[in-house]
C-alpha cells in the first residue's frame, strides 16, 4: 500500500483563481471545453488588437525623420519578417492550446528561463498600453481641455471592467465595435484620395528631416541604409505583438477534417495576419503625417496620431465640432480596443512571471491592476516623448526572444533536436534550457551592443537584424551541442484518461494539463504544480537552477575551486549582479534622455554615478539580509523535511506492524471461527441425546402411575438434564458474545419456581459433599418478574456450582433481597477464599485457581467469565468479597421488574387435557425416530393426530395424501435439509404453517439468510424451536401458531366449585374487604395473609381451596368477584 504524502493538504484557492471566467486559464493549458467560440469569432477578437494608434505614430515618426523610401522599405521588410515569424508561433499555440509563455517554456527556454520572456512580453504590454493611453489623454486634452493627468487616469481605469472577465467580455466587445472602427478607419482615406490625389505624390517624395539636416538627397528619391536600419529598429518593437494574438488564438477550436481550410484562414488572419493590416496602418500614419505637414502642422505635432486624424477627418466635414466629435470617437474607440488586449495580455504575462518566482497566484485580476499601474507611471514619466529610443532598445531584446523561439519551432523540431510536442509543465522541464535561453541572451547582448555603436555605425543601424540572425543561428547550434537533453528533465508520463482529477485541488482537467507527481503520489494540475513550493523539484534530478549552475561551474572551473565556493557568497554575487545591472540600465536610460550639448551634462553624469553607487550599497545590504534570511528558511525547511522523513519511516514501520497485527487478527478470527464451528458441532451432538433424556423425563413426571419417590427421581433427572443443557449453552455464549450475536430476551417467569429448582438441585450436591445448603429468600420477593430467565439461571448456576465445588467443610448459602425493582443474589461459602492476586484472574477466560494442598477441581475456567459478561449485557453487576482461608461472597445485582398482571403463559403449569375446536393433524419430519416419537408422545395425549416422516421425500408423499395443519420440521436431515424442503414446499403452494426444529443453536443465527428472520409478510416459516424440547414451550408454540385455546383438567373442578360458593360462603366481611383491596392491587402477600387468617380460624375447606386455586393461577378477577359477592350478600 503506498504511503500517503505528508503534504496532501488540499489547497483552498482565492475565489478569483477558482473562477475560470476571470482567470481565462492563466498559467495553464486552455481546456478543450473552453474553446466554445467559432474560429471566425476568435480570429475577429484577436484582430481587435490592430486598432492601436501607436502604429500610426511609428509610421509618422520614421517617415518624418528618415524619409519615404527608407521608412517604407523598413516597414515592408520588418512586416514581412514579422509575418513569417508569426506563422509557426500561431500554429503551435493554437494546436496545443498554450499562451506565449507556455509556448516559450516548451520551445527551448525552460521553466525559469521563460520568466525572462514573460518579463519581456509584460514590458511590451505596459509600454504600448502607456503609449496608447498617452495618445488618448493627449486627444482628451486637445479636444476637451482635460488635464493630462486626468486623461491618464481615465484611460487607464476605463479598461479594467472590460478585462476582468477575460475573453468572454473582450470577444463580445471586439465583435460589436469592429464594424464602427472599420468605417471610421477607412472613411477618411477615401475622402482624402477622392478630393486630393496629389497628396499621395507628395508623400512618396517626402525626404525626411534627417536627410535635410545632412544636406543630402534632398529629393528623398534614394534609399539610405542607415535610415533604413534606424526605422527598422522602431518597427521591430512590434514583433512581440504576436504574443497578444496568441493569447486569443489558443481558444481556437480543434480543426475538423471538413473545416481545415476555414481553421487555417482564421489562424492566419488572427495570427500573422495582424501585421498585414498593421503595415497598412503604419503606412497610413506615414501618409497622414506628410499630409499634416503639408497643411502647415509642425514636425513635432505631425507625429501625434490625434492631430493627424483631426486633419484627416477634416476632409469629411466642414464643421469643427463634427470634426472634433469624429476624431474623439475614433481615438477613444481605438485606444479601448487595443488597451483591453494589452491589459489582458499583461495580466497573463505577470501571472506567469510572479507565479514561478513566488509560488503564489492571487489571481489574474490582481496582475491586471498591477500592469495598469505600471503603465500609468510610465505615462507620468513621459513615455511618448521618448518613443523612438525606448522602442529601439526594446526591439533588440524582443527580436532575440522571438528569433530564438522561431528557431526552435522551424529548425530544431524538424531536425529532431527538440521534442515534437510542446511540454510546458514544471514537472518535466529543466529550469534553464540553454538552447532558447542561451540563444536569446547572446542575441540580445550582441543586438544591444550593436545598437549602442560598439560594432560601428552600420551594425548600429542594423542591430535588430543582427539580433534576429544571431538567434536563428545560435539556437540550433546549442541544440546540437547539448543534443537536446535540456528540453525534458524526465520522461513524460501520459495519463490514461482524457480528463483527470488533481490530487491537490480536486478539480478536473484535461490530461494535457496534468502531470504525475511523486510527492503527492498522483496526478497534479499544472497550476498546483507551479505553486508548489515545498517539493524542491523532487520529481526531476539535477534540473533545478542551482544544480545547473553547479554543473556549469564544474565544467568551467577546477573541481577544488568549485568545492570551496561558498553558496551564500555565490547567491549574493548573482543577485547583486542582476539587480545592479537592472538599476544601472534605468540610470543609463535617464542619462541618455539628456542631450550631450545640454548645460550641466557632465555634472549630471557624476551625480547619477554617485547616486547609483549609494544605491548599490543599500541594495547590497538588503540582498545580504535576504540571503541570510533565505538560508535560515532553507535550513528550517530542510530540518522540517528531515523530521518529516523520519516520521514517514516511523509511519512505514507502524504500517508493517499493523499488517502483522492484522494478519495475527485474521488468524485469531479464523481460529475463533473454527472454535465456534467446533463448539456448534459438539452442541449439536450433545443436544440430540439430551432431547430424548429431558423429553422423556418430562413425560415420566406426568405419569400418575409412578410413586412419589419415583417421580422425585425423574424430576432430578429432568433438572440434571436442564443443567447439562445450560452448560452446553454456556460454552456457546462466549462465541456469541465475541461475535456480537448474543440474544437477550425479556420474558415473564416465576422467580420462586426458578429458585426452588436451583435450591433442590444444589442442596442434593451439597449434601453429597457433606456440607449444608442454606436458602434465605427475602420477604418482598415477587413471584412473577420480567428478565431473561435462561441467562439468569445460567449465572446463578455458575455461582452456586463454584461455591459448592470449592467448599469442602462448612456451608453454602443463597440469600436474596429485593428492593426498588432490583434483586441482589448473595452466594456465600466457607471455602478456601481467593487471594488478592487471584482476584484479578478469576473473571478471565480459561483461568482456574489452584490452591496448594487442595485437590484439583474439574472445570473449564469459563463459568465466571460467562457470568460477568452476561451480567454486564443484562445491565447487572457481579461483585466479589473474599479473603484467603475465610470463604467468599459473590453478589449479583440485577434489575428484575415485578409483574402485577402476568401474561397467559406465565401462570403455574396446569395439566392440558385437550383443546377447543376440531381435531388437528400434525406432521413431524425428523431423521431420528426417537425425536419423532418424543414429539408424538407429547402431542398425542392432548388430542392431536401426529404423523411422522423420516426425511423430506417422505414428507412430500404424506402431504400429497393427507391434509396437515402444522409441520414440525428438523433442519439437519440427509438428502434435503429442512430449509431446502421448506422452500420447495412453499414453491409447490403448501400453505400449512411450519415450525423449524434444530439441535444446533447456531442454526438460529443462519435463519436470516434462510427466510426466518425476514419481514413478516415474506417469512417462510412460522416458528423456531431449539432442542432439547421442553413440553411447555412446544405446547405454547403450537397453540400460538394454530391459534388454539387449551382445555385444562381443573376447569371442570373449578366450575363445580363455583356453584358451591354462594350466599353461604364461609368468609367474613372484613376478610372479603381485605381480599378485594389486595386483589385490585395485585398484592400477593396481602392475599396470602387473608388466606392464612382463614386457615387459622378453620374456614370451609372448599372455600380455602378455591381461593388458593385462583391465587396460584393469578386469577385476581375471580377473587375480586368472590369478595364482592360476599360483601354484597352481607349488605
Amino acid at each position: 500500500m503506498p504511503q500517503p504524502s505528508p503534504y496532501s493538504s488540499r489547497r483552498s484557492y482565492n475565489r478569483w483563481v477558482a473562477n475560470q471566467t476571470l482567470e481565462d486559464f492563466a498559467l495553464r493549458f486552455t481546456a478543450k471545453n473552453a474553446r466554445r467560440w467559432s474560429a471566425a469569432r476568435v480570429s475577429n477578437t484577436a484582430l481587435g488588437a490592430i486598432s492601436f494608434l501607436a502604429m500610426e505614430a511609428i509610421g509618422a515618426t520614421v517617415t518624418l525623420m528618415y524619409g519615404f523610401h527608407s521608412a517604407v522599405a523598413a516597414i515592408m521588410m520588418v512586416s514581412a519578417l514579422i509575418f513569417l515569424t508569426s506563422i509557426p508561433i500561431s500554429y503551435y499555440a493554437a494546436r496545443y492550446g498554450v499562451d506565449i509563455d507556455l509556448l516559450s517554456r516548451g520551445a527551448g527556454f525552460g521553466y525559469i528561463g521563460s520568466t525572462v520572456t514573460s518579463l519581456i512580453y509584460a514590458s511590451f504590454t505596459f509600454i504600448f498600453f502607456a503609449i496608447e493611453a498617452a495618445i488618448m489623454a493627449s486627444a482628451m486634452d486637445m479636444l476637451f481641455g482635460m488635464p493630462l493627468w486626468v486623461g491618464y487616469l481615465f484611460s487607464s481605469l476605463l479598461v479594467i471592467p472590460l478585462v476582468t472577465h477575460g475573453i468572454t467580455v473582450i470577444s463580445r466587445f471586439q465583435l460589436w465595435s469592429q464594424p464602427l472602427w472599420i468605417v471610421l478607419q477607412v472613411l477618411p482615406f477615401v475622402f482624402i484620395l477622392w478630393q486630393e490625389w496629389s497628396a499621395a505624390t507628395e508623400w512618396v517624395n517626402y525626404p525626411g528631416t534627417m536627410s535635410v539636416a545632412e544636406d543630402s538627397h534632398r529629393d528623398g528619391s534614394h534609399f539610405n541604409l542607415m535610415f533604413f536600419g534606424a526605422a527598422s529598429a522602431v518597427v521591430f518593437a512590434l514583433i512581440a505583438q504576436i504574443g497578444e494574438q496568441v493569447d486569443f488564438l489558443r481558444f481556437l477550436p480543434e480543426p475538423k477534417p471538413n473545416h481545415r481550410l476555414r481553421w487555417w484562414l482564421a489562424l492566419l488572419g488572427g495570427g500573422p495576419g495582424w501585421i498585414v493590416v498593421g503595415m497598412m496602418k503604419i503606412l497610413a500614419g506615414s501618409f497622414l503625417a506628410v499630409l499634416a505637414v503639408r497643411s502647415g502642422m509642425s514636425i513635432a505635432e505631425a507625429s501625434d496620431p490625434t492631430r493627424i486624424y483631426y486633419v484627416a477627418f477634416g476632409y469629411l466635414t466642414q464643421s469643427p465640432m463634427a470634426n472634433l466629435a469624429l476624431t474623439g470617437l475614433f481615438v477613444v474607440l481605438c485606444q479601448v480596443k487595443i488597451n483591453v488586449t494589452n491589459a489582458y495580455a499583461g495580466s497573463i504575462a505577470w501571472s506567469n512571471f510572479f507565479s514561478r518566482l513566488t509560488h503564489s497566484h492571487p489571481g489574474r485580476v490582481v496582475w491586471l491592476v498591477f500592469n495598469v499601474i505600471i503603465a500609468l507611471l510610465l505615462m507620468m514619466l513621459g513615455v511618448y516623448e521618448s518613443l523612438e529610443r525606448i522602442l529601439g532598445i526594446y526591439a533588440n531584446v524582443a527580436v532575440a526572444w522571438v528569433g530564438a523561439l522561431v528557431a526552435d519551432l522551424v529548425i530544431n523540431k524538424p531536425l529532431g533536436l527538440s521534442p515534437k510536442h510542446i511540454e510546458f509543465k514544471r514537472a518535466y522541464l529543466y529550469d534553464i534550457n540553454p538552447v532558447g535561453f542561451g540563444a536569446m541572451v547572446l542575441a540580445s547582448v550582441i543586438g544591444v551592443m550593436s545598437f549602442m555603436g560598439v560594432f560601428g555605425a552600420v551594425a548600429q543601424a542594423l542591430s535588430p537584424y543582427i539580433a534576429l540572425a544571431t538567434a536563428l543561428v545560435v539556437s540550433p547550434l546549442i541544440a546540437m551541442l547539448t543534443r537536446g537533453r535540456f528540453y525534458l528533465a524526465r520522461e513524460v508520463i501520459v495519463q490514461d484518461s482524457a480528463v483527470c482529477e488533481c490530487v491537490v485541488c480536486n478539480n478536473h482537467f484535461d490530461s494535457e494539463d496534468i502531470a504525475s507527481c511523486p510527492l503527492y503520489k498522483g496526478a497534479i494540475c499544472s497550476l498546483c504544480c507551479t505553486l508548489e513550493s515545498r517539493c524542491h523539484d523532487l520529481c526531476k534530478e539535477n534540473a533545478r537552477l542551482s544544480d545547473q549552475i553547479q554543473q556549469l561551474l564544474e565544467i568551467l572551473l577546477p573541481t577544488w575551486m568549485v568545492e570551496r565556493m561558498n553558496p551564500r557568497l555565490l547567491q549574493f554575487c548573482g543577485l547583486m549582479a542582476i539587480i545592479g545591472f537592472i538599476v544601472g540600465g534605468l540610470f543609463w536610460m535617464v542619462y541618455a534622455q539628456i542631450p550631450a550639448y545640454a548645460e550641466g551634462h557632465s555634472l549630471l553624469a557624476g551625480t547619477l554615478i554617485q547616486v547609483y553607487l549609494l544605491l548599490l550599497i543599500i541594495i547590497g545590504v538588503l540582498i545580504w539580509l535576504f540571503v541570510l534570511a533565505n538560508e535560515s528558511r532553507m535550513f528550517a525547511l530542510n530540518e522540517s523535511q528531515r523530521q518529516t522523513g523520519l516520521l514517514q519511516q516511523e509511519i512505514a514501520a507502524h504500517e508493517v506492524t499493523d499488517r502483522a497485527l492484522q494478519q495475527s487478527k485474521e488468524l485469531a478470527e479464523a481460529a475463533n471461527r473454527a472454535k465456534s464451528r467446533y463448539l456448534g458441532g459438539i452442541s449439536h451432538e450433545l443436544r440430540s441425546p439430551l432431547n430424548s433424556i429431558i423429553g422423556y423425563a418430562q413425560l415420566l413426571e406426568k405419569d400418575t402411575t409412578l410413586s412419589v419417590r419415583q417421580r422425585d427421581k425423574v424430576k432430578l433427572i429432568h433438572r440434571s438434564g436442564d443443567h447439562l443443557a445450560d452448560l452446553i449453552e454456556g460454552l456457546l455464549d462466549i462465541s456469541r458474545i465475541e461475535a456480537g450475536r448474543l440474544e437477550i430476551h425479556r420474558d415473564e417467569f416465576d422467580l420462586h419456581r426458578l429458585l426452588d429448582e436451583l435450591v433442590d438441585m444444589f442442596r442434593l450436591q451439597a449434601e453429597d459433599k457433606g456440607i449444608r445448603f442454606i436458602y434465605k429468600p427475602g420477604p418482598y420477593l415477587p413471584h412473577i418478574v420480567r428478565s431473561d430467565e435462561k441467562h439468569l439461571r445460567q449465572i446463578l448456576i455458575n455461582l452456586l456450582s463454584n461455591a459448592v465445588k470449592f467448599t469442602t467443610v462448612g456451608q453454602v448459602s443463597l440469600a436474596i433481597s429485593y428492593r426498588s425493582q432490583v434483586a441482589e443474589f448473595m452466594v456465600t461459602d466457607t471455602g478456601p477464599g481467593i487471594s488478592d492476586y487471584d482476584m484479578q484472574r478469576i473473571f478471565l477466560p480459561f483461568e482456574r485457581i489452584r490452591k496448594p494442598g487442595l485437590p484439583q477441581t474439574p472445570g473449564t475456567g469459563l463459568g465466571l467469565t460467562i457470568s460477568r459478561l452476561l451480567a454486564d449485557i443484562m445491565g447487572g453487576d457481579i461483585h466479589v468479597d473474599s479473603q484467603s482461608g475465610r470463604g467468599s461472597v459473590f453478589r449479583l445485582s440485577m434489575m428484575l421488574a415485578s409483574v402485577a398482571t402476568p401474561g397467559p403463559g406465565v401462570a403455574p403449569e396446569r395439566k392440558i387435557v385437550g383443546y377447543q375446536g376440531s381435531g388437528k393433524t400434525l406432521l413431524v419430519v425428523d431423521d431420528d425416530a426417537t425425536h419423532r416419537g418424543l414429539i408424538s408422545e407429547i402431542l398425542t395425549p392432548v388430542g392431536f393426530e401426529v404423523l411422522e416422516a423420516e426425511d423430506g421425500y417422505a414428507c412430500q408423499r404424506v402431504l400429497h395424501q393427507t391434509h396437515v395443519d402444522l409441520l414440525l420440521m428438523d433442519i439437519s436431515m440427509p438428502g434435503m435439509t429442512g430449509w431446502q424442503l421448506l422452500r420447495q414446499l412453499r414453491d409447490e403452494g403448501v400453505k400449512s404453517p411450519v415450525v423449524m426444529v434444530s439441535a444446533d443453536a447456531e442454526d438460529r443465527q443462519s435463519a436470516l439468510a434462510q427466510g426466518d428472520a425476514s419481514e413478516q409478510g415474506k417469512r417462510l416459516n412460522d416458528g423456531y424451536l431449539i432442542k432439547p424440547i421442553r413440553d411447555r414451550k412446544l405446547l405454547d408454540l403450537v397453540a400460538r401458531v394454530l391459534d388454539l385455546q387449551w382445555q385444562y383438567e381443573d376447569d371442570e373442578i373449578a366450575v363445580n366449585n363455583k356453584t358451591a360458593i354462594g350466599s353461604d360462603c364461609d368468609m367474613t366481611r372484613s376478610e372479603a374487604r381485605e381480599l378485594l383491596a389486595a386483589a385490585e392491587l395485585g398484592h400477593l402477600a396481602g392475599m396470602e395473609a387473608v388466606l392464612a387468617d382463614m386457615e387459622q380460624r378453620q374456614a370451609a375447606a372448599d372455600v380455602q381451596w378455591q381461593i388458593r386455586h385462583h391465587l396460584s393461577a393469578f386469577r385476581f378477577d375471580e377473587l375480586i368477584t368472590l369478595a364482592k359477592k360476599v360483601i354484597n350478600h352481607e349488605t
